[in-house]
């Protein structure tokens, strides 16, 4: 059987999905997916990130948080790492796998603590972020956290990639 492929060739699985990820049969009505590859600014990110799981779909924020971990700064990879594992915990919850959204949320809060001052210049609390993973009860639906310490705008970015203080985020930088 072929293998679904994008323009460029990767492998890319085309089956619909539901709206927590779960692929279902071709031809199958599936809810939109968050297209893959896109390079964001961080604050896009994060408020794309914070709708899908507000819409309950932490599949599609993983997806989304997963583009930054691939295509971010160097010094924001282990945060971007990190909120993409929290996404996978909650939809591992979400889907009713106990034991998957303990290893993931807790994978993920390492990851975010770690990275709590890239955290904090982008606007996220690594440190809170990390204490309400470690702390969620999985055994039930839980609800998503608040990634952004403000619901605005994150920081821009100066011209050499810096996160810059005030206004709306520019630009990511390239590799």
């Amino acid at each position: 059987m072929a293998r679904d492929r994008d323009a460029e060739g990767r492998a890319r699985n085309a089956r619909p999905r539901d709206g927590l990820g779960r692929p279902l049969p071709h031809g199958s009505p599936g809810v939109e997916r968050a297209p893959e590859g896109v390079v964001r600014t961080a604050g896009d990110t994060l408020v794309e990130a914070q709708r899908l799981l507000d819409a309950g779909r932490p599949f599609h924020a993983h997806e989304v948080l997963e583009d930054a971990w691939k295509t971010g700064p160097d010094d924001e990879r282990e945060l971007w790492r990190g909120l993409a594992q929290l996404a996978v915990g909650l939809t591992h919850a979400a889907r009713g796998n106990a034991t998957g959204a303990r290893t993931l949320l807790d994978r993920g809060a390492g990851h975010v603590q770690a990275a709590a001052g890239t955290a904090a210049r982008l606007g996220v609390d690594g440190v809170e972020l990390a204490r309400w993973a470690r702390s969620a009860d999985v055994t039930g639906r839980v609800e998503p956290p608040v990634l952004t310490v403000r619901r605005g705008p994150a920081p821009q970015r100066a011209p050499d990639g810096a996160a810059a203080p005030g206004g709306p985020p520019g630009p990511r930088p390239g590799p």
